[in-house]
């Protein structure tokens, strides 16, 4: 299941009591950490009968003025992935790694762009964030056995679920790379250090030695968290033209200088 869609007949679990962490068996992010992280919160979303629900998506700042997220986080009524206008009320709140504190910025999502064949999407907000640096983009094919970094806002089970307060952070290998999608496996702390409810569109970014990152695929299915199966993540390799021309990201090729778009 899609981890945004299996938030769908949980109409008020935004509301609920209780602290959460994002990411099964992760650890939390210090502050000031992954700066480039990213909560996307919607709210008021329709079903097919007229009620509405909130929900949340992760993602990440990859250029000033957009948010790169799974492309299932924005839909219409029957599920299907949208794009132009935001469908629904959807806040990005990025530079925060405990949702309690003032640090970072909340902007208005506007706009929303799919991209074809991917479950990828890019999230244009209101204003610029200029002072936090964005993530690039990797242009370079993944490779089996690399071992990527996760930030997400997601729950720590999927039973009873509730929203994340305090960013979290896990390692994940690369299984196998299939068409569209990277396949990951739980590394550290645990090996079912495992994505959850509300972590569609976090993303797994390499580190390099140089002390920057890498966005390499973001976070879209998988099966119900803590687990030490595989996890569908969807690789930006392939689309990374289109996310620097849509939102003028970097994009860095293994062993090369980066690029910067319009």
């Amino acid at each position: 299941m899609s981890w945004a869609f299996a938030a769908l007949g949980l109409s008020t679990v935004l509301a609920a009591p209780g602290v959460a962490h994002a990411i099964a068996n992760g650890t939390p992010v210090a502050d000031g950490e992954y700066q480039f992280s990213t909560k996307l919160t919607m709210t008021n979303i329709p079903r097919a009968d007229g009620t509405v629900y909130d929900s949340a998506c992760s993602g990440a700042l990859v250029a000033p003025q957009w948010i790169i997220t799974a492309g299932h986080c924005f839909h219409d009524t029957s599920g299907n992935r949208v794009s132009g206008p935001v469908p629904y009320s959807t806040t990005a709140t990025v530079g925060r790694t405990d949702m309690t504190a003032t640090t970072g910025y909340v902007v208005d999502v506007t706009e929303v762009r799919q991209a074809s064949r991917h479950d990828v999407a890019l999230a244009k907000l209101a204003t610029p964030i200029t002072d936090i640096a964005p993530l690039p983009v990797s242009s370079s094919s993944p490779q089996t056995g690399a071992v990527l970094r996760m930030t997400g806002w997601g729950a720590t089970s999927s039973v009873n679920p509730t929203p994340a307060t305090h960013l979290q952070t896990g390692q994940f290998k690369i299984t196998r790379v299939a068409g569209t999608s990277v396949m990951v496996v739980g590394y550290a702390p645990a090996p079912d250090t495992s994505a959850c409810l509300w972590d569609s569109g976090a993303p797994y970014f390499t580190e390099n030695a140089d002390g920057t990152q890498t966005l390499v695929s973001v976070e879209s299915d998988g099966p119900s968290c803590p687990h030490s199966r595989e996890e569908t993540t969807s690789r930006v390799d392939r689309i990374a033209d289109w996310i620097q021309q849509t939102a003028g990201a970097t994009v860095v090729a293994a062993g090369g200088r980066g690029s910067h778009g319009r």
